[in-house]
């Protein structure tokens, strides 16, 4: 397991309005696994997930996303081109049914070096309330 920075970019669309950017830099974990890369970090007060820890498995055409936090939070997705994942989006709230339908990924990670990005473009609803376009682009600096 190697220390390594991450930029993490979030691009959200709801409802046709003014696409809403989030970007942040932190420090994370990597390592190789199974021909898997996994990614682990700590969610920032900019992603408003303060206090969850995320890890991502990413494999040669899926990534696996999970969100782990001590207030409540907690989620699973899985994005696979082309294919719809429904699982529930745990909130201090109270429970909220999420359906992801994964667009694209392109997998630009170097498995030997373990350097590189992963973009992701996916479609989301949650709780048929809210649907949008999202864009999750993650550099490993």
């Amino acid at each position: 397991m190697r220390d390594i920075t991450l930029k993490i970019v979030g691009k959200q669309c709801f409802d046709d309005k003014e696409e809403d950017q989030m970007e942040f830099i932190t420090d994370g974990k990597i390592y190789l696994k199974d021909g898997s890369i996994y990614l682990l970090y700590d969610e920032s007060e900019v992603s408003g997930m303060t206090g969850c820890k995320t890890s991502l498995k990413i494999t040669d055409n899926s990534v696996k996303m999970k969100r782990i936090g001590d207030v409540g939070f907690g989620a699973e997705l899985y994005f696979e081109e082309g294919k719809r994942f429904c699982s529930v989006y745990r909130t201090p709230y109270g429970p909220m049914d999420v359906e992801v339908v994964t667009k694209w990924i392109d997998d630009r990670m170097d498995r030997e070096n373990l350097s590189g990005s992963i973009d992701i473009k996916y479609e989301i609803s949650l709780q048929g309330m809210a649907e949008g376009r999202n864009r999750l682009t993650i550099d490993v600096m």
